[in-house]
């Protein structure tokens, strides 16, 4: 697949947001482990547009969560909006760190230069109760819910909302969508393509009519990657050897190639804080650490944001 690398690509000096399905969590995970400045998914993984435009109007209008936006389910307080890896014990607690989140979230939106949304499906589940398209179950019965198949009309109408809104807060910032590879099986496998399909469609519209950038990860686990040795024992997620090769046709696209001997110096730290010696007394070993603490002293002199374990 032909990919021409960006004129406006992500350097050590660029602050990236990232928000979406859980394919978000593995760039993320490697733009973290580059020491890139990023932000990734302070709500948790959030699977549809629906989801992702209404955290950032949130965000951006200053709406805070109050107590009629939690519920407290086996004594664990949640929220529809947010993933389940974000709940506590104590309702005011979890309004805390939701109010916190969403201050984080603006002055991610407002000081990036570039952000990167990677939609994953466009089955929606309304709460029947509050009429409202919740961004996730949390295992709380089907039965309180309706599933629903938005139309390409609905998301692109959502994708509109949600590019406007960002750039009238930040006009410079680089907006990059992708289309997550993880098949939505759960839905049925006819089901998940028809998904797919709305979210292309829509995307297409936006793309077309909007100055943002498209990236196809989607497109190269299906056409690249087309073997089920690329997925994890699930059958549904790409596993490592798939996310490497999905993040070197990313890297190759938007990581300036001036950044480059950066990152193997990142890389060989990370390796070396990763090492397990047989002697950790040796001779060796003590020249070994002295020598890594010169490459972390070097690196974090240069970039200071840089923190390693």
């Amino acid at each position: 697949m032909p990919l021409t690398p960006s004129d406006n690509p992500i350097d050590y000096q660029s602050k990236m947001v990232l928000l979406g399905s859980c394919f978000v969590e593995n760039m993320g995970n490697k733009l973290d482990y580059f020491k890139f400045q990023q932000m990734q998914n302070p709500f948790g993984i959030l699977f549809h547009p629906l989801a992702i435009e209404n955290l950032v109007q949130r965000a951006i209008q200053e709406e805070t969560y109050e107590k009629g936006d939690i519920f407290e389910q086996d004594g664990i307080w949640r929220c529809f909006e947010a993933h389940s890896n974000l709940r506590s014990e104590d309702s005011l607690e979890l309004l805390q760190l939701l109010n916190q989140r969403l201050k984080e979230t603006k002055i991610g939106l407002e000081t990036s230069s570039h952000i990167i949304i990677t939609l994953g499906t466009a089955w929606v589940y309304e709460h029947q109760d509050s009429n409202k398209i919740v961004a996730n179950c949390h295992k709380v019965s089907q039965k309180q819910f309706t599933k629903k198949l938005l139309s390409v009309t609905e998301i692109e109408s959502s994708l509109n909302n949600l590019v406007g809104m960002i750039r009238k807060m930040n006009s410079l910032a680089q907006i990059i969508f992708t289309i997550s590879p993880v098949r939505h099986v759960k839905d049925g496998f006819v089901e998940n393509q028809q998904s797919k399909a709305h979210l292309f469609a829509a995307l297409y519209q936006i793309i077309k009519g909007h100055s943002v950038s498209y990236f196809p990860s989607y497109e190269i686990m299906m056409d690249e990657l087309r073997d089920y040795r690329f997925y994890d024992k699930d059958m549904v997620h790409p596993n490592e050897l798939a996310v490497d090769y999905i993040w070197e046709k990313f890297k190759l696209v938007w990581i300036s190639s001036k950044c480059y001997a950066v990152l193997d110096k990142v890389d060989a730290v990370q390796k070396g804080l990763l090492h397990r010696p047989f002697n950790p007394d040796s001779e060796a070993h003590q020249k070994f650490k002295t020598s890594l603490r010169t490459k972390i002293t070097y690196l974090q002199e240069r970039y200071s944001f840089m923190k390693f374990d």
